[in-house]
């Protein structure tokens, strides 16, 4: 079993105390450099970009009850710079970065070149720049970029048709990792048919839509949508640095894209969210069969499994009374997400999370994770959830590495 640490950099209150961006980014950097000194595989950030305050002033915020702001890293590559200049043996990864901001495809994969042209100028240097992707959880954040509907039809389609616009990203961001000269002919074309939508009834929406705009009578069994993003021939440079040093992963369980993505280049898949098992096991055995063979064969470790950990070893106290606070601390620290989140404390979402969750003393937790998971997953442990006491996460990381892991590895055996 593989430990990754999960980094959030979560400028939000805790107890009606918000840390100034200074403190932040000293607790993450404490905090990742204690991670690389313990043995964590991966340290993942989590990325965000412009203000989620600001955005609750807008007519439809996404977000509009979230205090303070959701992430401060809103360039990872800088501060994956620092990170690798600040460890010795840690990997770095983006959870997740998004495909639709910051220039599109064409300017991230461009990025991602240049800083491995540069991260690989060691040539003994072996730690992996891992680039998780997706659409971005908030939408608010790729609207300024552009990814807005265009029209009464993508406007109708937009639910389905931002999940397509980040498929054509896709294609784009990895076509011209792969070395390729890409231009907007080629690639894929977003069609939209009832396949793509919940309802018959928004079907319907999307189709009257097309009535209207076209002036037509006949009501389309297809729709094209034409493509986001139109360029003539590109190719990116640098062209020469070191792909063993890239690790790809995919933050969407669209099984069809999925496929698609591995059909240009070997891509694992993050399981960020709050995930079902059964659909955990699907994707394991469906990636068996889909995941790139350039890649080799697919191993569980591909799929990193977050989990929170509220863990309690503090000293002076019974492991009981451990077990006791823990559990406080994890229901105070999920309720404080969900409303902040939703507006609402769903009493279920809260009971879903705490199944994401390990929570109680050394003892307790190492049990939670030996009979939850499987030996050969990589768990991506989040220590600073809702937590601003940064020498009490680094104690909580150090009693997990200390002591946890080596009591599941003797629970696995």
């Amino acid at each position: 079993m593989d430990f990754d640490i999960f980094l959030s950099i979560a400028q939000t209150p805790v107890d009606s105390y918000t840390p100034d961006e200074n403190t932040m980014f000293s607790n993450f950097f404490n905090q990742l450099e204690v991670a690389d000194k313990l043995g964590f595989g991966t340290a993942w950030v989590a990325q965000a970009h412009l203000s989620t305050e600001v955005q609750k002033m807008n007519k439809q915020p996404v977000v509009p009850h979230w205090e303070g702001e959701v992430g401060l890293c809103t360039d990872f590559f800088q501060l994956a710079h620092l990170m690798f200049s600040r460890t010795k043996n840690i990997h770095v990864g983006s959870a997740v970065m998004s495909l639709l901001t910051h220039g599109g495809p064409v300017g991230i994969a461009e990025r991602v070149g240049a800083f491995l042209a540069l991260h690989g100028l060691k040539k003994d240097e072996k730690r992996k720049l891992r680039i998780g992707f997706s659409a971005g959880r908030f939408e608010f954040m790729a609207r300024p970029y552009g990814i807005v509907p265009r029209d009464i039809v993508e406007e109708a389609a937009w639910p389905a048709l931002r999940g397509q616009i980040f498929g054509e990203a896709c294609e784009i961001f990895l076509r011209l990792l792969n070395g390729e000269i890409v231009n907007s002919d080629i690639i894929r074309k977003t069609v939209l048919t009832r396949s793509n939508f919940r309802s018959d009834e928004d079907w319907a929406k999307v189709q009257n839509a097309v009535l209207e705009r076209d002036s037509i009578s006949k009501v389309p069994d297809s729709i094209t949508i034409p493509n986001r993003y139109i360029f003539e021939d590109v190719k990116n440079i640098p062209q020469a640095w070191n792909r063993e040093l890239l690790d790809l992963i995919i933050g969407s369980h669209d099984p069809k894209l999925q496929k698609e993505v591995n059909e240009i280049l070997p891509v694992k898949v993050f399981n960020l969210s709050i995930t079902p098992p059964e659909l955990i096991e699907k994707t394991h055995e469906r990636m068996k069969i889909d995941y790139n063979s350039g890649g080799g064969s697919w191993k569980r470790n591909y799929m990193p499994r977050t989990i929170m950990v509220f863990l309690n070893d503090e000293p002076n106290i019974s492991d009981s009374e451990r077990n006791s606070q823990a559990k406080l601390e994890a229901d105070k620290a999920l309720n404080s997400y969900w409303g902040a989140l939703e507006g609402t404390i769903d009493p279920a979402k809260v009971s879903r999370a705490a199944e994401n969750s390990v929570v109680g003393n050394v003892e307790d937790v190492s049990q939670q994770i030996a009979e939850r998971f499987d030996p050969n997953d990589c768990i991506m442990t989040w220590f600073d959830f809702f937590n601003h006491d940064s020498p009490r996460v680094i104690r909580n990381m150090e009693a997990f590495m200390n002591k946890v892991v080596p009591r599941v590895r003797e629970l696995i055996k």
